[in-house]
């Protein structure tokens, strides 16, 4: 087909996705590189966090590329789980760039160019917004089981407050979605919630998650007093029980 500037662009034969796990994804491609594969083949690996590099085996002789849906698969799923979606494209030429961002729609997606300076950040915050989120519901779980609750009973409980988190984030973004005590700035409720926990070996975590959630707060228009009396009252006992376990 005519390329640029006139030129014409052989056709591409396919494209070969390597479907592997990330740390498995070099060594595939030296094993194929080995094969001599046709040169008019292009290989593109799916995962996240890896830069095209990771397929320089088949460089030069082969067009390389990736193509990750930001999407969870815990276990095969139907095709309506690419529709609304985004995929991250990356690809060494233009044309590959192409029927990839075609791809990407044809399955429903939205693409979006990601190279590989910027991949790292974008898995991990991948890796906050849907990895992390399994293991805070999983901690809230362990909570509610601590005071007797079944795992089953958690989770019914559990997950409309979730989606409705999830509904306000879409409605009016992190920010202005954010409630609860930090919030508000109810310090006293906090402490109580960190005495509780203390018990529970859970506070460090809200702990961490509140210093995260305070700035939030702050940029959601927190009073800065209202907003030091909760650093302090998340940071204070933190302090004496470090200073305990040293002792």
């Amino acid at each position: 087909m005519p390329g640029r500037k006139g030129i014409i662009e052989p056709p591409l034969l396919g494209i070969v996705f390597l479907a592997v796990p990330d740390q498995a994804v070099e060594g595939v491609a030296v094993q194929l590189a080995r094969l001599n594969p046709p040169r008019r083949v292009s290989f593109v690996h799916v995962s996240g966090a890896l830069g095209l590099d990771a397929l320089d085996a088949l460089r030069p002789g082969h067009d390389v590329g990736s193509f990750h849906p930001l999407q969870s698969f815990p276990g095969p799923r139907p095709p309506e789980a690419f529709r609304g979606i985004t995929v991250a494209i990356d690809a060494r030429s233009a044309v590959l760039k192409r029927r990839l961002s075609a791809l990407a729609r044809a399955i429903g997606a939205t693409p979006k160019q990601v190279g590989d300076a910027d991949r790292v950040l974008y898995h991990a915050a991948a890796v906050f917004a849907s990895n992390y989120l399994d293991v805070m519901v999983a901690e809230a779980v362990r909570l509610l089981k601590e005071i007797g609750w079944t795992e089953s009973e958690s989770v019914a409980a559990l997950l409309p407050l979730i989606e409705g988190s999830v509904a306000n984030i879409r409605r009016h973004g992190p920010v202005a979605a954010l409630t609860g005590p930090i919030r508000r700035g109810d310090v006293e409720t906090v402490t109580r919630h960190l005495r509780a926990l203390e018990e529970v070996e859970a506070a460090d975590e809200y702990r961490m998650l509140g210093t995260i959630a305070l700035q939030i707060a702050k940029e959601a228009g927190l009073d800065p007093v209202a907003a030091e009396r909760m650093r302090r009252a998340l940071t204070h006992r933190r302090a004496a029980t470090q200073r305990r376990r040293r002792a």
